[in-house]
């Protein structure tokens, strides 16, 4: 189970969890590992048995250790239950039960096919890698994860306003390969008057990539007709309000379930404050402009004992990389202390 935990965190992080597999013969060898990559792709469970079809390995009488209970519904691919049962595999250990009603009851279709099924190994480690996955289930909203593009001293943009390119070609590509598997993703109006972004997913020719996230936008204020986030596909929604919960639940009845906030700073500030961002991602470039629009506008925090505390985040590549001059980094919110005012909040895999 330790080995499954380990492949998971090899996964990205989004609007399924972190899950991996491991298939283990008779003897206590293994025989097929696996892990989920990101929504739309194989599961965990599914991605181990392929490897083992691969490579010429039966599994029939093998023992599944997977860290979250096998999916038992079909979503964007089939119901990891059933592959389970086809490939023979005799006896599955999961670590956690899926809270997502839609997936759930796995382990009752794996019992009822005679599969011995046990639970609960590990769990508490695998509440821990996929803590905030869970809270968004169980509070019905979209994994939200917050994008920063900034200079070394917290910068967005210059003291005339501009702000294109602070990132540089390679961190604008990994920021477009993010846009290409998320639902959907989200600014503030004022982002809209200032830069009149696109939103769109772009290879590294500026071409669109083929599948394209919900361009949405939060404010009160109208959005120009000719404003260019509208496009003419009708991937479009406004959403009219102030308020990041609403915002998240609105974008959650469209069918939302992994949501990137783009900016700018005091809508980034409204999801910090409002403890609802489940990772971020900062583009963290080798300039200084001091003076200028900071990152994140005013939290309301007057003492250091009051700081939102962040944790590096090892999935998905890494907690730090360098694409090409810019530094990469991927953090989590830490677990709140006893002295900590800020609480870190908890759908199911595609």
């Amino acid at each position: 189970m330790r080995e499954a935990l380990a492949l998971a965190v090899l996964g990205v992080r989004g609007a399924n969890p972190l899950v991996g597999a491991v298939a283990v013969g008779r003897d206590g060898e293994i025989l097929a590992t696996g892990y989920h990559r990101g929504a739309g792709t194989a599961h965990a469970e599914a991605d181990a048995i392929a490897n083992a079809t691969r490579a010429g390995i039966d599994l029939a009488g093998a023992t599944m250790f997977v860290t979250l209970e096998p999916c038992n519904h079909t979503g964007r691919t089939g119901p990891c239950a059933q592959a389970i049962i086809r490939a023979g595999v005799g006896r599955v250990v999961y670590a956690i039960d899926d809270p997502h009603r839609a997936a759930a009851g796995g382990a009752g279709t794996l019992r009822a096919a005679g599969v011995q099924v046990e639970s609960g190994l590990l769990s508490d480690d695998a509440v821990e890698l996929n803590e905030r996955w869970l809270s968004a289930v169980r509070e019905r909203r979209p994994f939200v994860t917050l994008h920063m593009a900034q200079t070394l001293d917290a910068r967005i943009a210059a003291d005339d306003g501009t702000s294109q390119w602070i990132s540089c070609p390679e961190s604008l590509a990994d920021n477009h390969a993010i846009r290409s598997r998320i639902d959907a993703i989200l600014v503030g109006t004022e982002t809209v008057f200032v830069d009149n972004p696109r939103l769109t997913a772009r290879d590294v020719n500026g071409d669109p990539l083929p599948y394209q996230p919900v361009r949405a936008v939060m404010g009160l204020r109208d959005v120009p007709e000719n404003a260019a986030v509208r496009g003419t596909d009708g991937r479009f929604h406004h959403v009219r309000t102030q308020e990041p919960a609403a915002a998240l639940a609105e974008l959650f009845d469209l069918g939302t379930r992994h949501l990137m906030v783009e900016g700018g700073s005091r809508i980034i500030a409204a999801f910090l404050a409002a403890g609802l961002v489940d990772e971020l991602i900062v583009y963290q470039a080798p300039t200084i402009l001091g003076s200028g629009k900071g990152t994140v506008s005013d939290l309301g925090i007057r003492t250091l004992a009051d700081a939102q505390h962040w944790e590096w985040d090892e999935s998905g590549g890494g907690a730090v990389r360098l694409l090409g001059v810019d530094l990469r980094l991927h953090l989590r919110p830490a677990k709140p202390g006893p002295h900590d005012n800020v609480q870190p909040s908890e759908e199911g895999r595609h």
